[in-house]
């Protein structure tokens, strides 16, 4: 029951192209939009980088009951062919929230269309009406489930995680877009406290699925999964030590313990920040000492660089002497008068 694919990144022009889905077909709060997605694969991680829309219609009663036009299918994913054909037909697309039972019988349908290297088509859920924190999408696959007991296995939707990834022309276009729809009255500091408020409800609502998970393993409602306890223990590794705290500062009473656990947080806080200064404080040094070398390698090199100018320009000027002097008359001549005898 395990898949080639560690993650699944999403490009934000598949976001805006599902919702833009969505309003276009102004379809009720309880049906769903359904479409094609586009990519291909990189080493364990399978790019979402386009999609294209899907005729597509439903019973609300009788999930058995569904339409899916296989032509159209074929014929853009041809078309799509003709203009990028490193992007492939990966999945499918639908706006959810959530699974629903007519989805492995879907899936189906699009396994004859994935490349040959893909062994089941991709599901991408994107909540299209988002109401809480987090991002809008959630991938799955389908793998054969083998049952405990020996009976017969039976397919189901494997999640994996999924991110919103973007190229660089992508990040430019979303931030031009963003520069237009963002509230030109909000100031900086205003939208920095929103995006942090949104992180840290996104926080607490991952701290609170992590405690449910741990009760329901807790009161054995869920197995025990090896994995998630590890990447748990990584987590709780990176938190400061609040451990118990020391003998002089345990305390019988309540106020005492409160005090005591005050103390012990505090110290341990202080011990986590004095650790990361430290690391602070020897790069900086450091970078220091590498400037200072640095800086006596440059006196060293640019002394060299004056001696040397300096003997070039003694060297010129003695030349320029030896040839002033070759250059100069080095025999004087006497001429003598006779005059004629008388």
């Amino acid at each position: 029951m395990s898949v080639n694919y560690d993650q699944v990144t999403v490009a934000p022009l598949v976001l805006l192209s599902v919702l833009d889905h969505y309003k276009r077909i102004n379809t009720p709060q309880h049906r769903r939009c359904v479409g094609v997605i586009l990519g291909d694969q990189q080493g364990s991680t399978l790019r979402v980088t386009n999609s294209f829309a899907l005729p597509f219609e439903e019973d609300e009663k009788n999930s058995d009951v569904w339409f899916l036009d296989h032509n159209y299918i074929e014929n853009m994913n041809e078309m799509c062919k003709k203009i990028n054909a490193k992007e492939k037909l990966i999945g499918w697309y639908h706006s959810g929230p959530k699974l629903k039972a007519a989805d492995l019988r879907i899936n189906d349908v699009f396994k004859k269309y994935i490349p040959a290297r893909q062994a089941q088509p991709l599901l991408l859920i994107v909540d299209v009406q988002q109401q809480g924190v987090g991002l809008p999408t959630t991938a799955y696959m389908a793998v054969e489930q083998v049952k405990d007991d020996g009976t017969s296995t039976e397919k189901t939707f494997l999640h994996l995680p999924s991110s919103i990834e973007a190229e660089e022309a992508e990040e430019i276009g979303v931030e031009h877009l963003l520069r237009d729809v963002r509230d030109q009255a909000a100031g900086g500091l205003s939208i920095k406290l929103t995006n942090q408020l949104k992180s840290l409800k996104g926080f607490q609502q991952k701290l609170a699925d992590i405690s449910a998970y741990l009760g329901k393993v807790s009161n054995r409602e869920l197995p025990v999964n090896h994995i998630i306890l590890g990447k748990l223990q990584d987590v709780f590794n990176l938190l400061p030590n609040l451990g118990v705290p020391d003998d002089d500062e345990m305390s019988t009473s309540a106020e005492g313990q409160l005090t005591a656990a005050a103390s012990t947080l505090q110290k341990a806080l202080a011990v986590k920040t004095n650790d990361e200064l430290m690391v602070i404080y020897v790069t900086n040094l450091v970078r220091a000492i590498i400037a200072f070398d640095n800086l006596i390698e440059n006196k060293i090199q640019n002394g060299k660089l004056q001696l040397q100018h300096g003997q070039q320009q003694a060297e010129m000027t003695n030349g320029d002497r030896k040839l002033e002097d070759d250059s100069a008359p080095t025999n004087t001549t006497k001429t003598t008068e006779k005059h004629p005898s008388t």
